[in-house]
């Protein structure tokens, strides 16, 4: 297990703070979602990548318990606790997003929710795009000649895409931005919308540069500071979402008001249980705990977040050994929520068991340190 610009330090469980404060029965159904999609993998696939035959045979492990009956705080504690061991990712300083630091670094996403119609009118006009019926059910890149500007100038019309239009351009960013939405139709139905591709250009976030410009301070920024921004300064803010290249086309799917959007995993998220990580870094069904001051309640970052989560999905934005998005689900205060999110803290990843660990001396071998740390580790394989 080795991970790019990061070392690794093994824990114990009585180490982890308000680790049996957690509500882990909640956790654990999370991973249970997760191993629907594991136990699919085949021999090869657990062979050429440890840590996922590591929480290939976890999965087994849990259905087992789960058969046993309901699972409460207790049994599903002690679930996690036999078949993992904690290991903290300590990425070497660099930048994510608007700070600096060496820990975990953590954001906020959800499912917006906005106002649509089925046809185009002068009211509704702006476009949420498909893509062609070829790569109906298939995540990929489509449309890499255009970037957003040749998009939202025209470039796809004609072409019969478009899946549903909504007032604001502001509201079809958002959405891509956060990689699904919920659309209240006028005819008073409800459409829920999922990424499906994207046109494989960068991913800039507009945030930054306002940032740079001035415009907003590191502590002020979130995401109703940039909705705020673009809405009161139309040509500008056309201007800014045209610094973002990158551009997202949905596929209608058939989840019920009540069910939660879907992850990467392809499996449905739940909120404040699921996050977004990188996948060239990690393996979807990883636990991670998170312990962390948040603004949950309020602007300032002091509400305490330890808890067990399960990694279901990953976004343009994530990347890093110790970088995640927590998902929060949607509601009338959900985006402001999610929107300010951009805390560090501890990355504390839970390693299978039967996911050979090296010691100090093997890891400062084989992975560059930023500095020197005690109890450095290193799993056995040559990626995860």
């Amino acid at each position: 297990m080795k991970f790019r610009n990061a070392q690794v330090e093994a824990l114990s469980f009585d180490k982890l703070d308000g680790w049996k404060a957690d509500n882990q029965a909640a956790a654990f159904a999370a991973y249970l979602k997760s191993c629907g999609a594991i136990l699919n993998a085949t021999p090869a696939m657990r062979k050429a990548r440890p840590v996922y035959g590591g929480l290939y045979n976890a999965c087994r492990s849990a259905t087992v318990v789960a058969a046993g009956g309901s699972i409460d705080n207790e049994s599903a504690r002690k679930f996690f606790e036999d078949n993992f061991k904690p290991v903290r990712i300590l990425p070497e300083m660099k930048t994510y997003g608007y700070y600096t630091g060496a820990d975990g670094f953590y954001t906020g996403y959800y499912e917006p929710e906005v106002i649509g119609s089925r046809v185009k009118t002068a009211e509704y006009s702006v476009p949420l795009y498909g893509v062609p019926a070829k790569f109906a059910g298939k995540k990929s890149t489509v449309f890499a000649q255009y970037d957003r500007t040749d998009i939202e100038k025209g470039a796809l019309n004609g072409k019969g895409l478009e899946i549903c239009w909504v007032r604001n351009p502001v509201d079809a960013f958002f959405a891509q931005i956060q990689g699904s939405t919920r659309v209240k139709l006028t005819d008073g139905a409800l459409m829920r919308l999922n990424y499906i591709a994207s046109n494989g250009k960068p991913y800039t976030p507009v945030g930054r540069i306002l940032i740079d410009q001035g415009v907003y301070t590191p502590q002020e920024m979130s995401m109703d500071k940039i909705r705020e921004y673009m809405e009161a300064n139309p040509d500008e803010g056309q201007a800014l979402r045209e610094k973002n290249r990158s551009y997202v086309f949905f596929s209608k799917t058939t989840l019920e008001p009540h069910e939660e959007c879907l992850g990467a995993q392809g499996i449905q998220l739940t909120p404040g249980r699921s996050i977004a990580v990188d996948p060239s870094q990690h393996i979807y069904g990883t636990p991670v705990w998170i312990d962390a001051k948040l603004p949950l309640k309020s602007d300032v970052p002091e509400d305490s977040f330890q808890r067990l989560m399960i990694a279901q999905d990953t976004g343009s934005a994530i990347r890093g050994a110790a970088r995640a998005d927590i998902y929060f689900g949607h509601g009338p205060d959900i985006p402001s929520i999610a929107g300010r999110i951009k805390q560090f803290g501890k990355f504390v990843m839970l390693v299978p068991k039967d996911v050979t660990v090296k010691g100090e001396a093997e890891a400062a071998a084989t992975v560059p340190l930023p500095r020197p740390r005690p109890k450095a580790v290193v799993a056995d394989g040559t990626h995860l």
